[in-house]
Parts: structure tokens; C-alpha cells; sequence
């Protein structure tokens, strides 16, 4: 049988996440999320891994849950299930690492709020996303309601909601839910490869501990925000690569960051 998901990381630190269930949409069923909430975890600890970047694998990113294994649970598995999707795209947003979900086809319901729980979202000209839920006469469970509101401002994000709307990819990027539309798919992986390499070019705890003090300020006030920025700088203070980029602006040449 076929893992649910397959991960790797290539020599230069990024590492690649791909939902591996092409035959079910990549639906979320019970199987896959473990196995995701295992990837994440594996990542989350490598200090080598400086970029993630989440695709799906054929036609499209994530139809959203499985609905026919659901159809087959009663109330307190559904709840199991939900919950259990939460933490795991909460897992996913609090990776230390800079994400980067890749979406063609469709993203849909637990599809696009995935892809919400990433730092940055490129998109195929094809891809149609939403959050459908209402029209299954249940609402978004796994942080779409939260994450599409911070993302989009909220009258859009009930626009959304309250319709079940299909967007498509343009639309989303009026939106702020795409950085960018790309004609294909080797295109809309092609920007996420760029971007992961402009991060991957420096320091790899600062990017750390800028992402850190950026999510953690969202929702407090600009006092307390300062108050973890400082605690973000101090982080970095005693780090060999700001040592290491200090001496390479005095040499005049590119620094060799390790994170450390």
C-alpha cells in the first residue's frame, strides 16, 4: 500500500511534503493525517530542513476530508477525526521552519485550511479553492475560521463561509490567499523553489526566530509584541552565524550560514 505521505529533503535544506492519496483527492482520512502529524514532527525536530514546502500529488492539492470514511464514523469518531486534524495543521503553522503549500486542481474544505496553516500559498491558473463546509451543514473545524479571517480580513472570510464559494485562482490572489499565480504546475513548484531558496540564503535561526516573534505578535499588543521581538533578537545574539555574517561583510564575500 501507498504511504499517505511522503517526505524528503534535498541537499539544500528543503524539505518537500506530499500528500500521496491521488486515487482519493488526497483526501484527509484518518491514515493520513497520522502520517502527517509524523512528517511534521520528524521536520519540526531537523535542524537541517530550512524551508517546507506541501504539495498534493495528482489532480489536485486536497478535496478536504474523507467523507466516505466519515460516512462510516459515528459522532465521537467525527469528533476524533476533527480534533485531530486541528492539532495537526496547528502542528504544521507552528513548525519553526518558513512553509510553502503548492496548490493545483482543487483545495478544498481541511484542503485549503492546510494550506492556510502555511506561511505562503502559491497557486495553478486551474486551481479552484474554498471553504465548502456550510454546504454539508457543518462548519470549517480545523482553523479556517480563524486562519482565512487573519489572512483576508473577515467580511470576506464570511463572504466565503457563509456561501460555500469556489474561488478560483485569480480571485484568490485579490484576496491575499495566493502570492502568485502560475500557468502550470512545474510553475507554481518552480516559485515555491525560488522563494525557499531566498530564504534558505540566510541565516537559518533568524529566519527561525523572525517567523517566531511574527506569529506570536499577531494577537497581542504592539508593546508585548516589541517585548517578544527583543526576546527574538536575544535568540540570535549568540549565534555563530551572525559572527560568520559579520566577518564575511569585512572579507566582502557571500557568508557560509550553519545554523548555529
Amino acid at each position: 500500500m501507498e504511504q499517505p505521505i511522503v517526505w524528503h529533503k534535498d541537499e539544500d535544506g528543503v524539505a518537500e511534503i506530499v500528500l500521496n492519496r491521488p486515487e482519493a483527492m488526497n483526501a484527509l482520512n484518518y491514515a493520513l493525517l497520522r502520517a502527517l502529524e509524523e512528517a511534521v514532527r520528524d521536520i519540526a525536530g531537523d535542524r537541517g530542513v530550512r524551508v517546507v514546502i506541501v504539495r498534493g500529488e495528482g489532480k489536485g492539492f486536497c478535496a478536504g476530508a474523507d467523507l466516505k470514511e466519515r460516512r462510516g464514523l459515528g459522532p465521537d469518531e467525527v469528533r476524533r477525526n476533527v480534533r485531530l486534524t486541528r492539532e495537526v495543521f496547528d502542528r504544521v503553522a507552528r513548525l519553526p521552519q518558513p512553509t510553502i503549500a503548492v496548490l493545483h486542481g482543487f483545495a478544498f474544505g481541511g484542503g485549503l485550511e492546510l494550506a492556510l496553516a502555511c506561511d505562503f500559498r502559491v497557486g495553478c491558473r486551474d486551481l479552484r479553492l474554498g471553504l465548502t463546509e456550510t454546504s454539508l451543514a457543518i462548519v470549517p473545524g480545523a482553523g479556517g475560521t480563524q486562519r482565512l479571517a487573519r489572512i483576508i480580513g473577515p467580511t470576506w472570510a464570511k463572504w466565503m463561509i457563509f456561501t460555500a464559494a469556489r474561488i478560483d485562482a485569480e480571485r484568490a490572489k485579490e484576496l491575499g490567499i495566493l502570492m502568485e499565480v502560475a500557468d502550470t504546475l512545474e510553475g507554481a513548484v518552480e516559485w515555491a523553489r525560488s522563494l525557499a531558496a531566498a530564504i534558505g540564503a540566510n541565516g537559518p535561526v533568524a529566519v527561525r526566530q523572525a517567523k517566531w516573534a511574527i506569529d506570536r505578535g499577531l494577537d497581542v499588543d504592539v508593546s508585548t509584541g516589541l517585548a517578544i521581538e527583543d526576546a527574538a533578537y536575544e535568540g540570535v545574539m549568540p549565534t555563530a552565524d551572525r559572527l560568520e555574517a559579520l566577518a564575511a561583510f569585512a572579507e566582502k564575500r557571500k557568508p557560509q550560514f550553519r545554523g548555529e
